[in-house]
């Protein structure tokens, strides 16, 4: 009896967390997962508990990943960072947002990210100038290309 009753608690106690995380934010399955296993509860329950909330509708992996991806788009990060990002957090799947958009869109942002950060001077002359906002549009995902095609504007 004592067993079953600490089973019991232990579903509780998972069911709670995971309803109080995902009240405040998605979540992925990995991430839900990773925070009730740091509070201590068995991974047969955590995944009853997920599996429970999956087929509720309470837990998407897919509605996660359209979610985080448009907010980082919204931040200015790249195609590269995001995927990258989304795959630490459990999804290895290309949210449709993120599928949606050409090369061209992308190349488009960077070169606002590029205007909004540095302006659009004419830096061809300038190499350490350009190496250094091209390191920054590389380290917020973009693709090599995309980054060229930023540093080609200018006013």
């Amino acid at each position: 009896m004592g067993k079953e009753t600490n089973q019991e608690d232990q579903e509780q106690k998972a069911r709670s967390a995971a309803l109080r995380l995902l009240a405040r934010r998605e979540h992925s399955r990995l991430e839900l997962a990773l925070k009730l296993r740091q509070r201590k509860i068995e991974s047969d329950v955590i995944e009853q508990v997920l599996d429970d909330y999956e087929t509720e509708g309470w837990l998407s992996d897919e509605r996660f990943a359209d979610i985080y991806a448009r907010q980082r788009i919204d931040l200015g990060y790249g195609p590269l960072r995001i995927l990258s990002d989304l795959q630490q957090r459990g999804i290895h799947e290309t949210p449709a947002c993120v599928r949606e958009m050409t090369d061209a869109d992308w190349s488009d942002r960077a070169t606002l990210l590029r205007e909004k950060r540095f302006g659009l001077g004419d830096i061809r002359d300038d190499w350490d100038e350009k190496a250094r906002q091209a390191r920054f549009l590389a380290r917020r995902g973009f693709s090599a290309e995309q980054v060229e095609n930023a540093l080609e504007q200018r006013l």
